[in-house]
Order: structure tokens, then sequence, then C-alpha cells
């Protein structure tokens, strides 16, 4: 003998957009949902070049410094050998 289904399974089930839409409903539909998903990848192509460009820009900041550095480096090799160079001097005599 087969049991009575539950009531929530007899429930109808809720028509989906496209089945009580018109053709051109389900047209004008899909084109908003086109246009909506062009915005989001309009904003996201503009964030990301917001992103790049500051991210540019602090690559620039970097290598102005690492070159920076590198100069310093370079000035103080060359007076620490100066300095041992005068060492050797007053060692010598």
């Amino acid at each position: 003998m087969q049991q009575p289904s539950p009531p929530w399974w007899n429930k109808p089930k809720p028509l989906t957009r496209n089945n009580d839409m018109s053709p051109s409903q389900q047209e004008l539909d899909a084109l908003a949902s086109l246009e909506e998903r062009i915005t989001r990848a309009v904003e996201l192509v503009m964030t990301l070049r917001t992103e790049k460009a500051d991210l540019e820009a602090q690559r620039d900041a970097a290598i102005q410094e690492l070159d920076e550095l590198r100069s310093e480096r370079k000035q103080v090799r060359t007076r620490i050998e100066k300095l041992l160079g005068q060492m050797d001097l007053l060692s010598g005599t």
C-alpha cells in the first residue's frame, strides 16, 4: 500500500519568469541582464585600471628608492675605502 505524500509535496511549483512572459518581455529581460553584466564588466575594468596605475606608481617609487640606496651605498663604500687607505698609510710609517 502506498503512503500518501505529505501536503508540502503537493504544492504547485512556482512559475518561472520565462514561462509567464511574452517573447518580447523575455528579450527585454535578457537585454537588461546583458546590460547589467556589461555595466559590471566596465566597472571592473575601470577599477583594475586604477589599481594598475597605483601599482605602477608604487613600482616607480620603489625603483627610485632602490637607485638612491645603491648610490648611497656606493658613496659609503668609497668613503670607507678612502679611510682604510689612510689607515694603511698611518700603519705603514
